[in-house]
């Protein structure tokens, strides 16, 4: 016997219930995972030497990673934003790779990431290593395009990764606050109006090393860490 043609308006009634329930499971364990991250104990970088600064090191990026050499500078001016926004309390400084607290590298495109931390040891000492994609490309159609007619905007946008991805690394987790750099995109909301709420505040590139992108609630947190 042959489905009926015309579905039974209980069906229908069953059908959307199923959906909400599954939307509300969905949203349920964004936000139980959210809490069982913030849950855990902080963790703070410590230099390898008492009183020295938090060593770190940027490397190349690899063909066909649309790395460029000026993104370097974008890095170097994201720990800036991170060490004075304690006053001092965190420092950074260049070292080798393998003296590094804190490596950040260039991921291509078929590393399957846009932005990642992932801990690591050093000489007994947590550190982190650091992956920020370059290639806007692979953050959709609308962020791309802003990317590729606004050189500002392409640079704000790895700019603002190196900081997000970076935060994690000083030890800070995701947070569901709009304003915040530690704002977890899965969350929703406009993430366009994200990276353009930051290209407003600048004028010229130089404006980027001035301009952290840091709410207060990412500077309270990071001084409750490091203080």
């Amino acid at each position: 016997m042959g489905m009926p043609s015309v579905i039974p308006p209980g069906w229908r009634t069953l059908n959307r219930r199923l959906v909400l329930m599954a939307c509300a499971t969905a949203a349920a364990a964004i936000v139980l995972a959210h809490s069982l991250v913030s849950a855990q104990r902080p963790f703070r970088l410590e230099p390898l030497e008492d009183g020295g600064a938090i060593t770190y090191f940027i490397g190349e990026g690899k063909p066909g990673s649309q790395y460029r050499q000026s993104d370097r500078e974008l890095a170097r001016w994201a720990l800036d934003a991170w060490a004075r926004s304690t006053g001092g309390a965190l420092r950074f400084a260049p070292s080798r790779e393998q003296d590094a607290l804190v490596r950040i590298h260039w991921a291509n495109a078929e590393d399957g990431l846009y932005g990642e931390m992932r801990p690591i040891s050093v000489n007994g000492r947590r550190g982190a290593e650091v992956f920020v994609r370059p290639d806007t490309d692979g953050l959709g159609n609308d962020i791309a395009g802003l990317a590729r007619a606004d050189p500002l905007m392409r640079d704000t946008i790895v700019y603002l990764t190196c900081v997000h991805e970076l935060g994690h690394a000083v030890g800070l987790d995701h947070t569901d606050d709009f304003v915040d750099i530690m704002y977890f995109f899965g969350f929703g909301g406009d993430i366009p109006g994200f990276f353009k709420r930051y290209r407003a505040q600048l004028k010229q590139r130089s404006d980027i090393s001035k301009v952290s992108g840091l709410s207060a609630g990412d500077i309270e947190r990071l001084r409750d860490l490091y203080q």
